[in-house]
């Protein structure tokens, strides 16, 4: 092959999630509205009403799809017929809605007696409602995103956490408090299913059913499924044990210490659908061998976000719930603070590896540890440490999954020609140089709070004056970062220029 035909390189394979992450940085803002707006306009019983219907929701949103919807990034990239894989899904997920509104109807009476909290009651019907739609919604972005179509997945991430953050925000600000709010998602979530019919099957060939292949992809999707079915109480699980001990208000100040800022979503999710995708088109070009190098380029650029990103969130703590969630909320402090744990266990993308290479058993089998070493965590933890104890079983528990799931990265990535062992998948140059960085930085602000303390404390009244001690330990946080990394050579723009988008030659 002469020079001038030589296929010009291909880009970064991380640049394709560049709309992705561009559409969720832009409706981030939005989201991270939600609970910091509710925060002010609620009373606290009210606020840890809202959080435990969310809680409700959330958990049966996740377990209920069992896999399902998620193996569309398995199959779709493999397949030349769409339209079966995406009918099965959402036929799928709509019977999981439905079962999942009939759960919500008959069970949230014992659930509110559980919380000692009978408001969830007056919100039966707009929860159950909403819990279906958006459960049945689920495959929207997915079936998007696993035909490689991120602009249009980007596109619909960004109108749909919009419009979302819109109807949560505005009915209480408009003085329909929690009432008016919850009927308000629930036609959001109505309208979001609607949607994900017209647009999931727009242009897909084939019949709307195959049983062969639904049985394929139901076979596929049954690990990670019943996975989720142990992963999803149990990451819930530290939340309804501390909800069952303590009243509605006491448990806002718990949620907002386990608040977690959307830069995880923002970046994460994305980057690790793109790389199942890569993943699957490496193994279908048969060059699986450079399966490693993508996962290393993958976890090495989240490391250069995560890590600093959690350094500060740590070193900041008090600073940064002052400001987001107001005075009253400064005791959940130190229960934010364990949880910017999960911001670091979240930098390499072992489970979207694993599912990509079809080990979904190994991702139920960590699943399956998690929950069984939970329970008496949480047992111990809640029983003789209250809440600090529920966020620490929770931070254990996490922690031992995670290194389940990183024994089994290198068997997946290796080839009869390349075998890997754990020292080949970790970017350890990337991280060492990351937490250098970070840990200088972060030490920075406790230097500084420790000589201005009492500056701060007595600024006056006002949101401004609250959001002065964040913005100086924010912007005192990002010099010493950027500083240290550029004095161990490493040029930070340069670091993340694969996480931009870039056009094809």
């Amino acid at each position: 092959m002469s020079a001038s035909s030589k296929p010009a390189p291909a880009p970064s394979f991380l640049g394709r999630a560049g709309p992705l992450v561009l559409a969720r940085l832009f409706t981030a803002g939005l989201t991270l509205s939600i609970p910091l707006v509710l925060a002010r306009v609620l009373h606290l019983d009210e606020y840890g009403t809202y959080y435990q219907l969310f809680l409700i929701a959330t958990t049966l949103s996740y377990v209920l799809p069992f896999g399902v919807a998620q193996s569309l990034y398995y199959f779709l990239p493999r397949a030349e017929a769409k339209r079966p894989y995406l009918g099965h899904a959402l036929l799928f997920v709509t019977g999981a809605g439905v079962v999942a509104a009939g759960l919500v109807w008959g069970l949230l009476g014992h659930v509110a007696a559980y919380f000692n909290n009978p408001a969830l009651m007056e919100h039966r019907a707009a929860l159950a409602l909403y819990t279906a739609f958006i459960l049945g919604s689920y495959p929207l972005e997915i079936s998007l995103t696993s035909q490689g179509k991120t602009k249009a997945s980007a596109v619909v991430y960004l109108a749909s956490d919009a419009v979302r953050s819109g109807v949560m925000v505005l009915p209480p600000l408009l003085g329909f408090s929690l009432h008016g709010m919850m009927i308000a998602v629930a036609c959001f979530a109505g309208l979001r299913y609607v949607a994900a019919w017209a647009v999931s099957l727009r242009g897909a060939t084939g019949p709307l059913v195959d049983w062969k292949l639904f049985k394929e992809q139901l076979v596929y999707a049954a690990p990670f499924g019943a996975a989720m079915f142990l992963a999803i109480p149990q990451q819930n699980a530290h939340m309804y044990a501390v909800a069952g001990v303590v009243a509605p208000a006491v448990y806002a100040l718990y949620r907002v210490g386990c608040f977690q800022l959307p830069v995880v979503d923002l970046l994460y999710t994305p980057t690790s659908e793109v790389l199942m995708v890569r993943l699957g088109e490496l193994e279908r070009e048969g060059r699986l061998e450079e399966g490693v190098e993508a996962f290393r380029e993958a976890a090495g650029k989240l490391a250069y976000v995560f890590l600093p990103f959690a350094a500060f969130l740590f070193a900041a703590a008090p600073e940064f719930v002052g400001a987001m969630f107001g005075q009253k909320f400064l005791p959940a402090v130190p229960i934010f603070r364990v949880s910017v744990l999960g911001v670091v266990l979240s930098i390499l993308p072992m489970d979207g590896t694993l599912r990509a290479r079809g080990q979904t058993r190994a991702i139920f089998a960590s699943y399956l540890v998690k929950a069984v070493v939970t329970v008496p965590l949480l047992w111990v933890g809640v029983k003789y440490f209250g809440m600090m104890g529920g966020i620490a079983s929770w931070a254990l528990a996490e922690m031992v999954g995670k290194g389940m799931l990183l024994i089994r990265v290198p068997r997946a990535l290796s080839t009869p020609a390349r075998k890997l062992g754990l020292k080949d998948v970790i970017p350890w140059r990337e991280l060492a140089q990351a937490s250098l960085a970070a840990f200088a930085a972060g030490g920075s602000i406790f230097l500084l709070r420790s000589g201005v303390h009492d500056t701060w404390v007595n600024l006056p009244a006002g949101f401004l004056w609250r959001v002065l001690p964040l913005a100086v330990a924010g912007l005192l946080f990002v010099v010493g970062y950027m500083g240290g990394l550029y004095a161990q050579g490493v040029r930070p723009w340069s670091a993340l220029q694969s996480l931009r988008p870039r056009r094809v030659a």
